[in-house]
């Protein structure tokens, strides 16, 4: 996240997500779920692979649905996850919330005014958002939606983590250099950039180490 180390330093899995459901859809704070859960919201542009990513971590095949038509998601979805301590065997529970993409040239300009008030909204007044993961191509560099979302997320004190998805498609030599990339582009020398595969797997143990921090602080 913004302003923490500068590598996540993993040893083995300190907590296993055992259950996961979909809980709610929402387009206002009226319609987010009753109970009052710690929250993680994952968003990027459309088509990073944010669906890919939320079944991996969860191991839930089609929780998220993965859809061939970017920006299909228009909602703000909440999904309630249950974590096992691995250490003490206690669950905890909280929800990850799913926010539509943005970048998609074909979405209506109506429409993504009306997403881009919704989900300020719920940034803005959400009292039990922990912290955003925002989901960046590791392919490319960081793209113009991708910088202003960045930038507003730290103008407003909205704890980041950057995840560099689809880090599969490219050769692990190349992965460091384009972590690199990212991190320039965005301008913050010392944020945590954690690279993922969602076909692989790869990164979700880091992932998990930053929930648990989350669910034990």
């Amino acid at each position: 996240m913004t302003e923490t180390k500068d590598k996540i330093n993993i040893t083995k899995d300190k907590i296993n997500i055992i259950r996961a459901k979909y809980t709610a859809s929402a387009v206002k704070k009226a319609q987010y779920p009753a109970e009052r859960l710690k929250e993680i919201a994952f968003i990027g542009r459309s088509n990073v692979g944010k669906s890919s990513l939320i079944n991996s971590l969860t191991r839930v095949h089609n929780l998220a649905r993965v859809s061939g038509q970017p920006g299909k998601t228009q909602t703000i979805n909440f999904f309630e996850l249950t974590a096992r301590i691995i250490e003490t065997g206690e669950d905890k529970l909280f929800h990850l919330v799913d926010l539509p993409g943005y970048g998609y040239a074909k979405t209506a300009q109506t429409n993504r005014k009306q997403w881009a008030k919704f989900i300020e909204e719920y940034f803005l007044n959400s009292e039990q958002l922990q912290f955003v993961c925002q989901l960046i191509d590791i392919r490319h560099a960081p793209m113009k939606s991708d910088i202003e979302m960045f930038n507003w997320l730290v103008k407003n004190n909205v704890p980041v983590l950057i995840i560099a998805t689809k880090a599969d498609k490219i050769s692990r030599g190349a992965v460091a250099k384009q972590v690199a990339q990212i991190r320039k582009t965005l301008g913050v020398k010392e944020i945590d950039i954690l690279p993922y595969s969602s076909v692989k797997n790869a990164g979700r143990s880091e992932l998990l180490e930053v929930i648990y921090q989350m669910l034990t602080d």
